[in-house]
C-alpha cells in the first residue's frame, strides 16, 4: 500500500506542474465551449460534441507547439475526441447494418466502449507516470504465489474478454457447425452455449496458471466450498449441474416449445443457473430454476418437430345433418392459411344428445406459439360460416 500511496502522490505532483495546470484549464476551456455551442448553436447542435472538441483542441495545441510549450495533454485530449469519433462511425456504418440490434447492443456497450475507455485510461496513466512502474506494483502473497498489480489487471481484462466477447465467435463458429453437420437451430443454439461455457472454463484455468496459485490452497478453498453447498448454496450449485446436464443432454433446447404453467413458453436461453422463457401472451420473459426441468416432467412440442395439433369441441342442433356440419367444418378449417393441409383438418361426430349433437375439430399448426391464435380464428370462423349458411351457431 505504500507504494501505492507514492505512486498517488507522484501523480498529484506532477498535475501540480504550471504546464500542466495550462494544459487542463484549456482542455476544460474547450469542454465549455462545446457544451455551451451544443446547448445555443442551432446549427451545430446535430454535430457530434466529439468532432466539435476535436476541431476546439486542435488550434489550441498548435498554438502551444508554435510557442513552444508542451502540449502533450491537449494532443492526448485530440486524440480521444479522434478516437471516439472514428468509433461511433465504426458502430453506426459498419456493426449496426450486419448485426441483429441484440448483438450490436452487447458488442457496444460490453466489449468496444470499454475497451476504449481501457486504451484511454492507459494513456492518460502513461501521461501521469508509468504504466509500467504501477504494473510492478505487489499487491501481497495469495496462496502462496506473489502477485502484482500488471498481472491481476491482465488477467482480469482477459476473462472479461473471454465472458463478454465469446458469445459472438461462438455464434459463428455453431452456425458454421450448423451448415456442415446439418444440425437443427436447437442443437446450434445449444452448442453455442456448450462453447461459451467451455471457453470461460479454460480461460480460468489459464488465470489461474498465470498467477501462479498454489494447488494446495485452491483444494483448501474447494474444500470449504463444499461445506457452504451442503448449507446455503446447494440449490444453486443443483440449478448449474442441472444446466450443464440438460445442454449436453439436449432435452430443453433453445428455441425449444413447451408448456410451463398451462402456456406455451419458447426457450430464449439457457444459463448456468436458470432458463430464459418467452410468453407470448403477454409478452413476459420467465426466469426458471434449471432444477425445474431436470427433475419434473414437460412437454415439449419442439423437440422431434414443431407440428402442433388442435382440437374443437362444439355442439350442434340435432337437426342439421351430421354429414353436412363434418363437410362444413373441414372447409373451414381448410380455409385457414394457419392450418396444414397436411395432415388434413379431420371433423367428427363425437357424442348423441338429446338435443345437440358433439363434433370435434382437429387441425394442425407448424408454429406452436400461434396455436392459441389459430384457435380463436378458427373459432370466429365457425360463427361467421354457420351464420352465413342458416346453421345455429354452435354451443
Amino acid at each position: 500500500m505504500s507504494v501505492l500511496l507514492d505512486v498517488v502522490l507522484a501523480w498529484l505532483a506532477y498535475l501540480h506542474r504550471p504546464f500542466v495546470l495550462v494544459q487542463l484549464l484549456l482542455i476544460g476551456g474547450a469542454v465549455l465551449l462545446v457544451l455551451q455551442v451544443r446547448r445555443h448553436g442551432w446549427a451545430l447542435r446535430r454535430w457530434p460534441w466529439a468532432l466539435l472538441l476535436l476541431a476546439s483542441l486542435l488550434p489550441m495545441a498548435l498554438l502551444l507547439l508554435l510557442a513552444g510549450q508542451r502540449s502533450g495533454l491537449v494532443v492526448l485530449a485530440a486524440e480521444v475526441s479522434l478516437g471516439w469519433l472514428l468509433l461511433g462511425l465504426l458502430e453506426r456504418r459498419v456493426f449496426k447494418p450486419r448485426l441483429p440490434q441484440a448483438e450490436y447492443q452487447l458488442l457496444v456497450s460490453r466489449l468496444l466502449r470499454p475497451c476504449f475507455f481501457t486504451v484511454v485510461l492507459l494513456q492518460v496513466l502513461e501521461a501521469l507516470g508509468s504504466v509500467q512502474d504501477l504494473a510492478s506494483l505487489p499487491l501481497g502473497i495469495w496462496f502462496g504465489s506473489a502477485i502484482s498489480f500488471g498481472d491481476l489487471a491482465q488477467v482480469l481484462a482477459i476473462l472479461y474478454l473471454l465472458m463478454v466477447g465469446m458469445p459472438l465467435p461462438s455464434a459463428w463458429l455453431s452456425s458454421l457447425l450448423k451448415h456442415s453437420l446439418s444440425l437443427s437451430e436447437g442443437s446450434r443454439r445449444a452448442l453455442d452455449q456448450i462453447l461459451q461455457y467451455t471457453i470461460v472454463v479454460l480461460g480460468l484455468i489459464w488465470a489461474l496458471q498465470r498467477l501462479g496459485i498454489n494447488q494446495t490452497g485452491l483444494l483448501a478453498i474447494a474444500g470449504g466450498f463444499s461445506v457452504g453447498l451442503g448449507f446455503g448454496i446447494k440449490e444453486v450449485f443443483s440449478n448449474i449441474v442441472s444446466g450443464l446436464w440438460l445442454l449436453i443432454e439436449g432435452s430443453v433446447r433453445p428455441g425449444e416449445v413447451l408448456i410451463h404453467d398451462g402456456e406455451a413458453c419458447e426457450v430464449r436461453r439457457l444459463g448456468p443457473r436458470a432458463t430464459t422463457l418467452w410468453r407470448g401472451s403477454d409478452n413476459a420473459e420467465l426466469v426458471v430454476p434449471n432444477q425445474t426441468f431436470f427433475t419434473t416432467s414437460t412437454t415439449t412440442y419442439t423437440h422431434s418437430d414443431r407440428l402442433r395439433r388442435l382440437t374443437i369441441n362444439l355442439g350442434v342442433p340435432r337437426r342439421w345433418p351430421p354429414d353436412q356440419i363434418v363437410a362444413v367444418l373441414e372447409a373451414i378449417a381448410a380455409s385457414l392459411a394457419e392450418v396444414l393441409a397436411d395432415p388434413p383438418p379431420q371433423a367428427r361426430l363425437q357424442e348423441f344428445g338429446p338435443d345437440t349433437y358433439l363434433y370435434s375439430l382437429t387441425v394442425a399448426v407448424n408454429d406452436p406459439l400461434r396455436a392459441g391464435a389459430v384457435s380463436a380464428a378458427l373459432r370466429l370462423a365457425i360463427c361467421r360460416s354457420f351464420a352465413d349458411r342458416g346453421v345455429d351457431p354452435p354451443c
